[in-house]
């Protein structure tokens, strides 16, 4: 029987992750590219369910990754030079679980193989979002939510 090869992200660490394997570590959710609040007292942070002006809301995926920051200056570029920026993720973002040295959730598509288990399992803001571009920032208080993972 041929031993089975540990997964990329179970035998290196996120410093060592190709930029390829890196960006696989995205499921899709696009819980990310929503609009957030920090309380300034405590640090925590707050979704709401107003995206980002580039996210296309049915796939969850941005629609133009390549130049986001251009178009949207404050957009969380994840990196490890950058580990704060970790908090403001989902508790269910395979990014921060792997830094907190958790295993990816079974849901996740780099364990089941299928792009669309981040939607079928609900975690994804498919459906449940709207854009930046239809509230005004003043009213972004009044759509916080509460993710159940």
């Amino acid at each position: 029987m041929q031993k089975q090869k540990p997964n990329f992200w179970e035998s290196k660490s996120l410093a060592n992750l190709t930029k390829k394997e890196w960006e696989s570590l995205c499921d899709g959710c696009g819980r990310c590219c929503l609009n957030k609040l920090e309380d300034e007292d405590t640090g925590e942070i707050f979704f709401t369910d107003v995206a980002c002006k580039l996210l296309d809301l049915e796939t969850c995926r941005c629609g133009n990754y390549r130049h986001r920051v251009k178009h949207v200056p404050d957009c969380l570029v994840l990196s490890l030079e950058h580990s704060e920026y970790f908090n403001a993720l989902p508790n269910s973002c395979a990014y921060r679980r792997l830094y907190e040295g958790k295993p990816l959730l079974d849901w996740h598509p780099l364990l089941t193989g299928d792009p669309d288990s981040v939607h079928q399992a609900g975690i994804s803001v498919r459906g449940m979002c709207i854009s930046e571009e239809h509230i005004h920032a003043d009213d972004l208080e009044d759509r916080i939510i509460q993710f159940h993972d």
